[in-house]
């Protein structure tokens, strides 16, 4: 039994793969391409090289919406024909009969973590990267003007505010070498230190930044400087944190959980929350959206063996309304994400929670 309803899965699944990725990959990068074919001059050879790098982004996408289509079509088959009221007939329940479709759903969701993490994200980059260079508006891999960053500690008071401990301004950034800098240093508690410097490198070796021809003033708390240094070479104990920041831009799409991971241990401390919390989001949806197919699994399923007779195009259409109802509750979560009403976890899992406790409940349902 089990084998036979796999079998009967297999199909619309791959069908479903090939309908729901076509659809999103004309509509998210086929149309654009075509346009920068016959507008910017990009060649038919590269369009077409973008566009299978951008298929497996697409695929990821279509693999939760076809284990509902497929699930839907195959169990209203089966009602349709009157195989379900036979296997009823012989004492299998309803959860063992949906039993090989959240197999499959289980197994679809390991392949779509592992397209996530392994192959999604560089072929995003490379994508991103062969456009980038083939209209010649390639992004430099480092910002290269007015790189700011602030670090933060925690109050004198011992109060949970968080206030500036130190102010990293550099006018240019050519990849190696900072120009133009500006550090105002409020670390030591009653002094100001402000350092001007023309240029500073990171030594890689030693693990400090190496400033050139600059000088460095120590401001008493009564606003008069204590002390001028002048100096051609100085070594200063300052955190890396300004060179990560500019050599680095990555996007979200083009980091799996580990890269993502290690950029928000950078960004968390330039204070910027905004920032902090919306890549805690997109991290957290990277664990979830997995597991999305789990819940059209059983929400498929569930609507797939209720006495009915339906046909493929109805079950198609249910589908789509189902999945726009999901992908709009993610877009309304994550925007109460952002703005702090729901803390990141929640956010990123909260469509996926409440889409397993309609499924459980349509099943429960169902096998009255």
């Amino acid at each position: 039994m089990d084998r036979y309803i796999v079998q009967e899965l297999i199909l619309p699944f791959l069908f479903g793969v090939g309908a729901f990725s076509s659809i999103g990959i004309s509509i998210g990068a086929l149309f654009d391409l075509i346009r920068r074919v016959t507008e910017s001059g990009l060649s038919i050879y590269l369009a077409m090289e973008i566009f299978i790098l951008k298929l497996p982004e697409f695929i990821v996408f279509s693999f939760p919406a076809s284990v509902l289509l497929a699930t839907m079509m195959t169990y209203s088959r089966f009602s349709s024909d009157s195989e379900l009221i036979a296997l009823r007939g012989c004492g299998v329940s309803v959860r063992r009969i949906i039993a090989p479709a959240v197999a499959l759903s289980l197994f679809v969701t390991g392949i779509t973590f592992a397209f996530n993490e392994l192959i999604t994200p560089a072929a995003n980059y490379r994508a991103a990267v062969t456009l980038e260079r083939a209209l010649k508006s390639e992004r430099p891999p480092f910002q290269e003007r007015n790189i700011f960053y602030q670090e933060f500690q925690s109050a004198a008071d011992d109060s949970k505010e968080k206030e500036l401990k130190r102010l990293f301004y550099a006018r240019k950034f050519d990849g190696e070498n900072m120009q133009g800098l500006t550090i105002i240093d409020f670390s030591q508690q009653g002094l100001e230190q402000i350092v001007s410097a023309e240029s500073a490198t990171w030594d890689f070796g030693q693990n400090t930044w190496d400033f050139k021809n600059g000088t460095i003033y120590v401001v008493s708390p009564d606003g008069s400087f204590r002390n001028i240094v002048k100096f051609n070479d100085q070594q200063l104990q300052l955190p890396r944190t300004p060179f990560d920041l500019a050599s680095r831009t990555p996007d979200d799409s083009e980091m799996n959980i580990v890269q993502a991971t290690q950029y928000l241990e950078l960004i968390r401390q330039t204070g910027n929350d905004q920032r902090i919390r919306r890549l805690q989001i997109r991290i957290q949806q990277k664990y979830a959206l997995p597991f999305v197919c789990v819940v059209f699994g059983l929400v498929g399923s569930a609507l797939g063996v209720r006495p009915q007779r339906t046909s493929k195009a109805t079950s198609f259409g249910v589908s789509v309304v189902i999945i726009f109802g999901y992908y709009l509750l993610s877009f309304i979560t994550n925007a109460l994400g952002e703005v702090q009403v729901l803390s990141p976890m929640m956010a990123a899992w909260l469509p996926t929670l409440v889409g397993l406790a309609l499924g459980m409940a349509l099943v429960l349902r169902a096998s009255k």
